[in-house]
């Protein structure tokens, strides 16, 4: 039961799937009254809501607006989000309401690469070399001055969308017309426009969940080891988080996201924030400025007993959160991308998997119809299915995601699906 009688809002449901949100709202609502301001409150999410404010969310002003009118009849505790498209509003209607919450201008620095770059070279934080280039031409010219290989990546987009690694001038073109056109879930609308050429971070990549509490306070919630698939994309394909990973207690690591979270000007929120280990040492990805997508709070939950959305609803409305683990276990996440492009006429798993008590969960994500894509051409929005299990440290959890990947089938053709005969 929620133990606030003061309302928490939350800006956007999240209404791609409930595989992916309903448990952060179901964790939120679970100790505090939750408002949501959105264009449509979602069936799956209902339950969880005590009120709705019907808003488009795109419309700063028209929200801001609507929100001050509802917050002056109903005492709110804190507003946040989960979703990347609506950091900056929430910071913004936070600030003006006088609630706990992290500036507008440093979650507007955070959504804007080129900014988060800018901002970290500024203050000696180690990072990529980078640049907003205007053109290809720009964009292949620093390449060639700067070194092959490089990575090439929208300005303000989430999830590894238009992200490329670019060997040679017609590969950095390629990728820069792939940056300048794709998005995912719609995060175009939420951000600015531009494309990134980078310097190549090599090594393995991590995100690290990080509560703030103040400057100079930043504090590891959990750390992620990330699969990524092959190049030339820098799609996720799976994640896995171990409590014994020992760079939860790294100092190094710490110092590097206590600077990098100071550097954008971060002084209240949950942030995850993707990070390479590079032979030169730690070098920061990026700052999300909410809690890692993917299902991580669910991974999180299962290794270390944390829950990661009441730990950011908790700084959202000034409480102190629970951050010491009560589990000292593993967790693993990974995501099925079609090995072929067409049509997805079914995807099969045998009943007996659901036996297994160390599979948390195994759910498809397309529908059959639906046309898919395969890696490279692959985005977020093509991923089959997922599925999480649990195990004592990260290779029993890696056999046992490949156990599950092998009782899969899937059915892809080039011809659409049809749930009849027709003539």
């Amino acid at each position: 039961m929620p133990t606030t009688p003061k309302p928490l809002l939350l800006l956007g449901a999240g209404g791609f799937s409930p595989a992916y949100r309903r448990d952060l709202l179901a964790s939120i609502a679970a100790a505090y009254t939750v408002v949501l301001a959105d264009a449509h409150a979602p069936d799956w999410a209902r339950p969880y809501l005590i009120d709705h404010i019907a808003v488009d969310l795109a419309d700063t002003e028209a929200t801001a607006a609507r929100v001050k009118t509802y917050a002056a009849h109903h005492d709110l505790s804190g507003v946040m989000t989960y979703m990347e498209h609506h950091v900056v509003t929430t910071a913004l209607l936070a600030q003006q309401l006088g609630l706990p919450g992290a500036s507008p201008q440093s979650m507007e620095a955070c959504r804007d690469k080129a900014a988060t770059r800018r901002l970290l070279d500024v203050h000696g934080v180690p990072s990529a070399r980078s640049m907003l280039a205007d053109d290809a031409d720009t964009a292949v010219a620093w390449a060639a001055k700067n070194g092959f290989p490089v990575m090439v990546k929208p300005r303000a987009q989430a999830g590894s969308a238009g992200v490329m690694r670019a060997d040679t001038p017609s590969e950095v073109r390629a990728a820069f017309d792939r940056a300048s056109r794709e998005t995912v879930l719609g995060l175009d609308a939420y951000g600015p426009q531009g494309v990134l050429i980078e310097e190549f971070l090599d090594g393995p990549e991590i995100s690290v969940e990080t509560a703030v509490f103040g400057p100079g306070d930043s504090r590891i919630i959990a750390v992620t080891r990330k699969r990524v698939g092959p190049p030339p994309t820098a799609q996720e394909y799976g994640h896995c988080v171990d409590a014994h990973d020992p760079l939860l207690a790294d100092p190094e690591l710490a110092r590097l996201i206590t600077a990098a979270v100071d550097a954008v000007g971060v002084t209240r929120g949950a942030l995850c924030i993707e990070v390479m280990l590079t032979p030169d040492g730690p070098h920061i990805v990026e700052i999300n400025g909410r809690v890692g997508g993917d299902l991580l709070h669910v991974l999180i939950a299962e290794a270390l007993g944390l829950d990661l959305a009441q730990i950011a609803a908790d700084i959202a409305t000034g409480a102190h959160p629970r951050l010491r683990p009560t589990h000292a276990r593993c967790a693993a996440i990974q995501f099925l991308y079609p090995e072929r492009s067409g049509y997805l006429q079914y995807l099969a798993a045998p009943s007996r998997l659901s036996e297994h008590d160390w599979l948390d969960r195994l759910v498809t994500t397309v529908e059959s119809g639906a046309h898919v894509a395969a890696p490279p051409a692959a985005t977020y929005s093509d991923r089959l299915a997922h599925w999480i299990v649990r195990g004592t440290d990260p290779a029993q959890c890696a056999a046992r995601l490949t156990r599950i990947e092998r009782e899969l089938t899937p059915l892809i053709t080039s011809t659409a699906y049809t749930p009849a005969c027709t003539r």
